[in-house]
């Protein structure tokens, strides 16, 4: 789904990198699963995982910049999603966190409208910005595991972690290949001590979300973790803007 037509796009380097905004629909994962939602996808990612289901939002290897992002005036990125109905407003990307200065004007006429904010990020930046900050009500972490396919010093940043950690605004969610993966997440949430915890399977049908989830599910129950759907796949497989 591309950028609306209606959005104004500017050359300002101080304008919101903008992927897509899409909406209503329904968050398929992590603690607010199930509950309507609109999507404000920025362009631009700090990481290069191997198995991104959004690759489009920042490998300009395969996909181009030019027709995938636009740069667009905050408030106009905000009355977009006040266009649509619903309280929850997810911001994610590629990595939101890299423009938080940029996303700023929009949290605050959003928080402003009422709508409750959502960041997702990978969890390698930290709030830097108290602007962008002060308006969202949960950043949920997904630091990324081996199978990504980069270097740990690369995708783990424990003062970055730690930084999530001590806002007490924070969840963590991971995507598991598999029950291989347990060990590499289990001493990771030890090391950093995070919680809490949301695992859910890497998939893109409704199928391998199924047999995911059971492969995953005795050992969320042995160690206390959440088990994060992802409705979004289970209602409308891999189709975007969904």
């Amino acid at each position: 789904m591309k950028v609306p037509s209606r959005l104004p796009v500017s050359t300002s380097r101080g304008d919101v990198l903008l992927c897509e905004v899409f909406g209503p629909t329904i968050q398929g994962e992590g603690p607010s699963a199930g509950q309507v939602a609109s999507f404000l996808r920025t362009g631009g990612c700090n990481l290069a995982c191997d198995s991104c289901d959004t690759p489009y939002s920042w490998d300009w290897r395969r996909f181009s910049r030019a027709e995938q992002t636009r740069r667009v005036p905050a408030q106009d990125v905000a009355a977009e999603i006040l266009r649509h109905p619903g309280e929850l407003v997810i911001v994610t990307g590629g990595e939101p966190m890299m423009q938080q200065s940029r996303l700023a004007p929009a949290a605050a006429l959003l928080a402003a409208a009422g709508r409750r904010i959502e960041v997702e990020t990978n969890g390698t930046i930290a709030p830097a910005c108290g602007a962008f900050d002060q308006h969202v009500a949960l950043y949920v972490v997904s630091p990324k595991l081996t199978h990504m396919g980069m270097p740990e010093r690369r995708r783990i940043r424990p003062e970055v972690l730690a930084a999530f950690q001590a806002s007490g605004r924070a969840v963590f969610k991971f995507v598991l290949d598999g029950p291989q993966d347990v060990d590499e997440l289990a001493a990771l949430q030890d090391r950093h001590g995070l919680g809490p915890v949301w695992v859910m399977p890497q998939a893109t049908t409704a199928a391998a979300v199924t047999r995911g989830m059971r492969a995953l599910a005795d050992a969320a129950i042995e160690r206390g973790w959440n088990i994060s759907p992802r409705l979004h796949v289970l209602l409308w497989e891999d189709e975007r803007g969904r």
